[in-house]
């Protein structure tokens, strides 16, 4: 009985890692969505800001998440990317991430 109940404990640490560990990659995910897609809507802020959100969204939805929104401050490109992850079993999470690109100021 002693034994089951080890078990028991091992699997449940297992299953809570696992969760834990898919909620950081989810939010590494989005991350890189929201970065590439800053520098993206970044290198078109001068064809405006429809151009460069639909740069940046195409770069977001190709690295795996959903742009939630998308704005220009000047020539900077301030983008938010989402991910939805499952950790476990009727557990549902967002990973949401805000990056910002632009030129390089002195």
């Amino acid at each position: 009985m002693c034994l089951l109940a080890v078990g028991l404990v091992f699997v449940v640490v297992g299953l809570f890692g696992a969760a834990v560990g898919a909620a950081r990659v989810a939010r590494q995910q989005a991350r890189v969505a929201a970065d590439f897609g800053a520098l993206a809507g970044a290198g078109r802020a001068l064809a405006g800001e429809q151009v460069a959100c639909a740069s940046a969204d195409e770069v977001v939805r190709a690295n795996g998440a959903r742009l939630t929104g998308c704005r220009l401050d000047g020539l900077d490109a301030v983008v938010t990317a989402e991910v939805t992850v499952t950790p476990a079993p009727g557990l549902t999470r967002v990973a949401t991430v805000t990056s910002r690109a632009g030129p390089v100021r002195a």
